[in-house]
């Protein structure tokens, strides 16, 4: 599999501009870690499932957020496939996805996590940049569409990768970066988003 770290170059640079722009310098770090992976990354589980898997990931990133705030950083780049893995198919990644609003609604789910849903994951990364005072960028989401729409993919949705809380714990920013794969994970090129900015990627599983 070939995995692209350019995104979270992108993400920093993005970030700069949405959290900590006013500061004439930041520290930022950049964190990796052994994935708990499922059992059956080819089988779809339960959302319970998907997400007692996700907490034991988010335990392990926990240590390195509050390491990271103490050490000074104002921003931390977790794997992009960091609380779930990477060994998935179109349908058996689903469980693990939260439907994430625009970052306009100026939201802290830390703060009011029934908002918009049931969003466990959204509130947990929250929390941990708020309670830290730290930005973190991690998680994933989806986005339901309809046949209104040319581009929405025939199980109507749109699944994305990553997302921005600042130091507040508010949702500054998410990056659409799509992946459009087969059964048999065959992929190609994608468009990807952070707010305004918009650059193009091509990739294989």
């Amino acid at each position: 599999m070939i995995r692209s770290y350019f995104p979270k170059c992108v993400a920093v640079v993005a970030l700069l501009a949405l959290s900590v722009g006013a500061l004439d310098t930041f520290i930022a770090a950049v964190y990796e870690h052994t994935v708990i992976l499922p059992n059956r990354t080819e089988t779809p589980v339960s959302k319970e499932e998907g997400l007692f898997l996700m907490n034991k990931n988010i335990d392990v990133l926990e240590k390195a957020v509050k390491l990271a705030a103490k050490q000074g950083a104002h921003i931390i780049v977790t794997p992009e496939d960091g609380i779930y893995g990477w060994v998935f198919t179109r349908e058996s990644i689903y469980p693990y996805l939260e439907d994430i609003p625009d970052p306009g609604v100026n939201w802290i789910p830390c703060r009011d996590p029934w908002r918009f849903g049931n969003t466990p994951v959204q509130q947990r990364l929250s929390c941990l940049a708020k309670d830290n005072s730290i930005c973190v960028v991690n998680t994933g989401d989806m986005k339901p569409c309809n046949a209104s729409d040319p581009q929405c993919p025939p199980d109507g949705r749109y699944q994305y990768t990553d997302v921005v809380f600042d130091s507040q714990g508010k949702l500054v920013a998410h990056y659409r970066k799509g992946v459009e794969s087969t059964p048999q994970k065959q992929s190609r090129c994608t468009t990807m988003t952070w707010k305004h900015r918009v650059v193009s990627c091509c990739y294989q599983n």
